[in-house]
């Protein structure tokens, strides 16, 4: 029944696509994010929808009347570079064939966060994208933080099979970046049973990201809650979520995590720890006698037996910065951090503009709480070999076009006056 449900869904919606390409991109970060298809079991699990709802984008991206322009900022430019450098990388990858197929995958996601701006050119669409994404995540954080508390956290949460979040670790960095754009959504929402619902989705949000045991997730939670609290509006009833989920999960979460999550103070103790430092010195140590680094998936037995201070001890990287650092040299892990630091910034500025217009504060909430997603990111990333995964890419295009939107709006308020003058 699912498989024919979830069917029915994406070739129901894919009229609608081949006319309006805005729904093709929220569609298909439905089955990027969601996977729902990975929750069938029969033969949806591995039908290809999200390379069909992606070829049906493009064609409708290419034959709809909608005004197309590609809003070519400094952060479009870094990023497109950034492509560029990794095809390069991979043109010197230590092997070849899993470089160039990973290259593939990590296109697809590029083409897709490229086709963003061309679609979503308006304050609503952006909205919805927001929805969509929080929405598909979301669904893992209320079921996994229901399970956490049923379950007296006895078990760890996990993400669908064979996805990019079907990990613990992976699972949990995915919901903390989800957890900002929820209280975005609440912070713009005037309907009290939604606004409701909102928060308490972001509580066992926060409860399902602890439920998955990730040590890298604690460390998240913990840098990034002190961000939200700071970056949010209302700071009382950020402070009561907050407290909320900390509470429940001191009354829940077993001895077993208190052990476990312990470990970060005792690092040099912990097997997996050390193999990580290992592959991390692996990392520093190709990228400084190759500038193109090892290239996509260099993390093999003889990448260590020529380059790890421990040989014999092979271990996946586990850093999005050392994992970036390894693959593509410093110039890639350049190239990436100034991507990030650049759009920080454009966050920054849309807030500075934004945040004391009543009419201009969406677009302060929706970049202050991207931000805080970065922060999440950053902190449980560096404990996890994500460089890639596509929400942090489309997060940074949000905050992107937070900005050209807002200036649009301003653009069209002008335009207004000047006419009724």
């Amino acid at each position: 029944m699912r498989d024919i449900i979830i069917t029915a869904v994406v070739f129901g919606f894919l009229p609608m696509v081949l006319s309006r390409p805005h729904v093709g991109l929220y569609l298909f970060s439905w089955l990027s994010y969601m996977n729902a298809h990975r929750l069938a079991w029969g033969f949806a699990v591995n039908m290809p929808f999200a390379y069909i709802v992606a070829i049906t984008t493009l064609i409708s991206v290419f034959t709809s009347k909608d005004p197309k322009h590609m809003p070519w900022t400094r952060e479009m430019t870094v990023l497109l570079m950034y492509i560029l450098w990794m095809m390069v990388t991979t043109f010197f990858a230590f092997y070849s064939n899993l470089a160039w197929d990973q290259l593939q995958k990590v296109i697809k996601i590029q083409i897709m966060i490229f086709l963003t701006p061309l679609v979503i050119t308006n304050r609503q669409r952006l909205h919805g994208l927001v929805w969509v994404i929080a929405l598909s995540l979301g669904f893992y954080g209320v079921k996994g933080g229901i399970f956490t508390i049923l379950t007296g956290g006895s078990y760890r949460v996990q993400g669908p099979d064979g996805t990019f979040i079907g990990g613990n670790n992976e699972i949990a960095l995915a919901l903390l970046m989800t957890i900002p754009l929820m209280r975005y959504l609440q912070l713009n929402e005037t309907r009290k049973w939604l606004h409701l619902g909102l928060g308490t989705a972001m509580v066992l949000t926060a409860v399902s990201a602890i439920g998955s045991q990730s040590r890298g997730a604690l460390v998240g939670a913990t840098v990034m809650g002190s961000i939200f609290w700071m970056k949010g509006r209302n700071k009382f009833f950020t402070g009561i979520m907050l407290a909320a989920a900390i509470g429940i999960m001191a009354l829940v979460m077993p001895q077993q995590w208190y052990d476990r999550m312990t470990t970060i103070k005792t690092y040099e103790q912990d097997q997996s720890a050390q193999g990580r430092i290992n592959a991390w010195w692996t990392a520093w140590n190709v990228a400084k006698v190759r500038p193109t680094g090892g290239g996509f998936e260099m993390f093999h037995d003889r990448t260590f037996e020529e380059y790890a201070p421990d040989p014999i001890n092979v271990h996946d990287v586990h850093s999005i910065y050392f994992e970036v650092l390894g693959e593509h040299g410093f110039i890639g892990l350049g190239l990436w951090l100034l991507l990030a630091i650049l759009t920080w910034q454009t966050g920054s500025w849309v807030i500075k503009q934004a945040k004391r217009d009543p009419d201009k504060k969406w677009a302060a909430d929706l970049a202050a709480m991207g931000q805080v997603s970065m922060v999440g990111f950053a902190t449980a990333g560096a404990f996890l070999g994500l460089s890639n995964f596509d929400l942090y890419y489309h997060l940074l295009m949000i905050i992107v076009l937070t900005k050209i939107i807002l200036f649009k709006e301003q653009a069209q308020m002008s335009s207004a006056l000047a006419t009724k003058r």
